[in-house]
């Protein structure tokens, strides 16, 4: 007589879900020839799933064939599920409850039509397959919080970063993350897996910029396939999507992704998002959608100070056994590239590079040489978001105030200014930079650069506190 085992209630439950959900997406043909036989067997309480086919050459077909989809199936319904196997059923147990086909379950035939040959099927694979999400580990093994410098410019996201990977409840999710290019977004990103990884083993992670957000949805779609990727990307604990300013303007990409951030904030899981500004300024960004990012914690990350980009470069050039770089050349890149991490660490790489190809030493003439066109062109690159900072600082207003409705005087006039250095200093058109303030008309910007030029001429304060900001901006 077969022994009797009773697999877990909870993961039989779930699979009498997925069992309908594959029904209807696999059509009754392929199912009843490969998915109906599937037994559910005892496994690891809910967090380890055991499925069961009658012979070796089917539980390889299906673990080929359905793996992934059965995987993020189980996640969606018991989010506590890390594997799922698929093997042969053992001889001698008899599993309850058992759904016996209708009729013997045998390998579909396909009829080769002359003499075009029969496909070989796939040998099975020796062992069970424990199935694992991809995309659990993509992170640079570079990029971790051990390796993150910080200072007052990017201490808040720091902090914020590193308390999101914390075991527990999360204190706050969405984590939303903004800053120019080229800063450390993508950096803490990356650390937050790893140290989240690191603490909880278990845990699932994924980590994907915006565009490929969009295209896996677009293909998804498709493919009539949405379940799939909706799946895979609810049924991770932790997901976290760069530059979401790329999906702006993508109708049906924006109300797929709103439905997954409402996912993880109902569920209480981690969400991190990245972008090159806050979320009220993100233009082409559904409202709905800005004000669910803005719901949770919004850190910024302002370009670092001089001591940091110093601090940054010592240690970059200690990852660079043999490079020896005078601390006048040093100087001189942290002082002239201060407005992306990245540009001043690409500027290091390019003289390392160049001195061993030519060897030659670097010196001063050599840098300057080496690096003239990166050098003057980093001393245009001004953004609006930096202006806004600059003129809320010097006059003692908060940022947000130069982009709200507000026309007091004392508020009006460093909005105006903002808006003057705007024109001056950066490259965007009146349209653009009206968007940047409130999204206001154009019109309203040539109003405020007109005006500010008169009062420079007649108001020796105002000529003053724009002179001095000019200076600051420009380094």
């Amino acid at each position: 007589m077969n022994e009797a085992i009773e697999p877990n209630g909870a993961v039989t439950a779930a699979w009498n879900r997925v069992r309908d959900n594959l029904r209807a997406s696999a059509g009754a043909r392929l199912f009843d020839q490969w998915l109906k036989p599937i037994q559910v067997m005892p496994g690891d309480g809910d967090r380890h799933v055991r499925l069961g086919l009658p012979s070796a050459f089917m539980a390889s077909w299906v673990r080929n064939h359905y793996a992934d989809r059965i995987f993020y199936e189980f996640r969606a319904i018991l989010p506590s599920i890390r594997k799922v196997s698929i093997e042969t059923l053992p001889a001698n147990v008899d599993l309850r409850p058992v759904e016996a086909p209708e009729k013997p379950v045998q390998a579909p035939v396909r009829t080769i039509a002359n003499d075009q040959p029969a496909p070989v099927p796939a040998a099975p694979r020796a062992e069970p397959a424990a199935m694992q999400p991809r995309d659990t580990q993509p992170f640079d093994s570079r990029l971790t919080f051990d390796r993150f410098l910080a200072d007052d410019s990017n201490r808040v996201a720091t902090n914020a970063a590193k308390a999101l990977a914390e075991p527990g409840r999360p204190r706050f999710s969405p984590l939303y993350l903004h800053s120019a290019t080229g800063l450390g977004k993508t950096h803490l990103m990356h650390a937050i897996g790893h140290a989240f990884l690191g603490a909880q083993p278990d845990a699932t992670a994924i980590y994907m910029p915006a565009e490929r957000f969009m295209y896996e949805f677009v293909q998804a779609v498709r493919a009539r396939d949405t379940f799939a990727f909706k799946a895979r990307l609810r049924g991770v604990d932790l997901l976290m999507i760069d530059d979401l300013q790329f999906i702006a303007g993508k109708e049906s990409t924006q109300e797929e992704f709103f439905h997954t951030v409402n996912e993880f904030m109902g569920a209480g899981k981690r969400l991190v998002v990245a972008a090159d500004r806050p979320p009220q300024q993100l233009d082409g960004i559904e409202t709905r959608l800005m004000t669910r990012l803005g719901s949770g914690l919004v850190a910024d990350i302002r370009p670092p100070e001089l001591s940091l980009r110093q601090a940054i470069l010592k240690a970059k050039l200690a990852d660079m056994p043999g490079a020896a770089i005078p601390a006048e050349v040093l100087d001189l890149l942290s002082q002239r590239l201060c407005h992306s991490v990245r540009e001043m660490e690409g500027a290091l790489n390019r003289l390392v590079a160049y001195a061993q190809l030519t060897g030659q030493s670097v010196t001063m003439d050599f840098a300057v040489a080496t690096l003239g066109e990166v050098l003057k062109g980093a001393q245009r690159r001004i953004t609006i978001d930096e202006i806004q900072r600059a003129v809320s600082a010097h006059y003692h207003v908060r940022q947000i105030d130069l982009i709200s409705a507000r026309r007091a005087v004392s508020i009006a006039r460093p909005r105006q200014i903002a808006m003057y250095l705007a024109k001056r200093l950066t490259t965007r058109s009146l349209p653009e930079i009206g968007r940047k303030f409130g999204n206001r008309d154009h019109s309203t910007v040539i109003h405020a650069v007109r005006r500010i030029e008169e009062l420079r001429a007649v108001d020796q304060e105002i000529d003053s506190a724009v002179t001095v900001l000019m200076r600051q901006l420009e380094g």
